[in-house]
């Protein structure tokens, strides 16, 4: 067990408030912060060690997940207690819509975000460039993006989609990506002519390092939550499909039999490209 884990739960224990399911969620949910955040190179000695910069490492990390807002407001909840237990309140907002979850059911506005070009040419490394761009044209996710191969992706026998593989994706899941139009084609052909068979990520580099080179030169241009871009592919996906706006863009929600049925086919072929195995995870892209 390592420090900070040792320390939030040591401090769960003196104060343990609510019933015993409560506090049992409570430790379970303190610890796993505590693991998600040594996984992105956070060694905090104390629980009080714990900064702005975390609380916003862990929201993303939950978004990148497509984590429901339920569960973040809990969390959220949970993260709140940790930095009143260590006399820290000041560094969260008082607000959950401060960090984009609310319990209204109101409507959300889009997460969908297109990539930036102009700051896209700023961008120093061709590597990370083209990972941000094969997330734009696929709706791949970051890792599958870094990791991409296209000796491996791109197939004779299978010359109309680009094939991911197990280890690079979540759950170790295969799944193949459509390729619909010739500016997915001359993308696919630079990112070939940059690193021919092999991968986005470099000889040199393991794929942990090659993600820091992403996120600082992302964060370096302006360009955050790449993870927009996969919203903006599930959005561009549903037009092309049904020919009509999707709910979380303004579009009305189905409401005749035919409709019904179009939107939900469409929505089980989106959820596939995009790797999920539930129909529902499509509320979060398209409303």
């Amino acid at each position: 067990m390592d420090a900070l884990t040792y320390d939030l739960l040591k401090i769960a224990r003196r104060k343990a408030e609510g019933s015993f399911s409560t506090q049992a969620n409570r430790r379970a949910m303190l610890k796993q912060m505590a693991e998600t955040l040594k996984e992105g190179g956070f060694i905090l000695p104390l629980a009080r060690s714990i900064k702005p910069k975390h609380i916003e490492f862990l929201l993303e990390r939950w978004r990148e997940a497509e984590i429901s807002d339920r569960t973040i407001l809990n969390r959220l909840a949970v993260l709140r207690w940790w930095t009143e237990a260590v006399d820290k309140r000041s560094i969260m907002a008082r607000d959950n819509e401060a960090y984009g979850v609310s319990k209204a059911p109101v409507v959300k506005p889009s997460r969908a975000k297109a990539l930036p070009v102009e700051q896209l040419q700023w961008i120093a490394c061709p590597r990370v460039q083209a990972s941000l761009e094969l997330q734009a044209a696929f709706g791949l996710r970051r890792e599958e993006a870094i990791k991409f191969r296209p000796g491996e992706a791109l197939r004779a026998d299978r010359p109309n989609e680009i094939v991911l593989k197990a280890s690079w994706t979540k759950g170790g899941r295969p799944r193949s990506v459509p390729i619909t139009n010739d500016t997915q084609r001359d993308l696919l052909a630079r990112v070939a002519g940059l690193v021919g068979t092999g991968s986005l990520i470099p000889r040199e580099k393991t794929y942990v390092a090659q993600l820091d080179v992403y996120k600082y030169q992302t964060v370096k241009v302006g360009i955050r939550n790449p993870h927009g871009l996969r919203h903006d592919y599930a959005q561009r996906r549903y037009r092309e499909l049904t020919g009509w706006e999707p709910p979380a863009t303004g579009g009305a929600v189905p409401t005749t039999p035919e409709s019904i049925q179009i939107d939900a086919a469409v929505r089980r072929k989106i959820s596939e490209e995009l790797g999920h195995n539930r129909i529902a995870i499509t509320k979060v892209y398209l409303g």
